[in-house]
């Protein structure tokens, strides 16, 4: 068997792939599960630290610049592989999914913090100036004029790096949690056959266009003036 017909038997068997959609539909909801968490939790930590280092107290700076920058040195296999075996032996333990979790949520921080700041910096001396001849506290320039236009500047990168943490979700499958590509694998090697790998690419491309569609409309909403 050769051509198209090679092609169809060995990446779109119907036969397999309905035999392992459950098994990929499952990982595909795991890997929701797990990118939504650590979206939420890694972009909150990353503002925080952002607004945080806003202050302008040198030690907190100094601590949260070696932070950001170790998290964003250190490949992210090398820390769930770190918490996920490192742990236990200090008396501590997570599961895998909760170890993938930690891990890249810190890396998301690391990364959406530098986002942030740099939206943060970005904005014009000007517009702190002016806050303070209104009399207006630091407190109350920082979250309503300058956080609202910094974030709207951030948001391409903000949405790739959001991307690219999601696709990070694959490396679960080291510590033995069954998302999309984990689940695509096992299939594969069970049936004989890589048309599961096939379905996990559908899988992949459903859940990553919407978050691409969401960040031009969000972009696009920012760019126009007055919103």
């Amino acid at each position: 068997m050769g051509g198209l017909d090679g092609f169809a038997f060995t990446f779109l068997n119907l036969k397999v792939m309905a035999e392992w959609l459950p098994k990929i539909a499952a990982g595909f909801v795991l890997t929701v599960a797990l990118a939504a968490l650590i979206v939420a939790a890694g972009l909150a930590l990353g503002l925080a630290l952002a607004v945080l280092r806003a202050f302008g107290v040198k030690l907190v700076n100094l601590g949260i610049i070696f932070l950001v920058d170790l998290f964003r040195a250190l490949p992210p296999l090398v820390i769930i592989v770190l918490l996920y075996f490192g742990l236990p032996g200090m008396g501590l333990s997570l599961s895998g999914f909760w170890s993938t979790w930690l891990s890249l949520t810190l890396v998301l921080a690391a990364f959406s913090e530098e986002i942030f700041w740099a939206g943060i910096t970005a904005t014009g001396r000007g517009q702190w100036d002016a806050g303070r001849a209104l009399g207006l506290r630091f407190l109350t320039i920082l979250f309503r004029i300058i956080l609202p236009q910094a974030v709207r500047m951030v948001v391409p990168p903000l949405t790739n790096r959001t991307i690219a943490i999601t696709k990070g979700t694959a490396l679960a499958s080291v510590v033995g949690v069954a998302e999309i590509l984990g689940s695509a694998q096992s299939a594969m090697a069970f049936s004989g056959n890589p048309s599961p790998l096939t379905l996990g690419a559908i899988a992949y491309a459903l859940l990553f266009m919407p978050v691409v569609g969401i960040g031009r409309w969000i972009e696009r909403r920012a760019a126009i003036p007055g919103r």
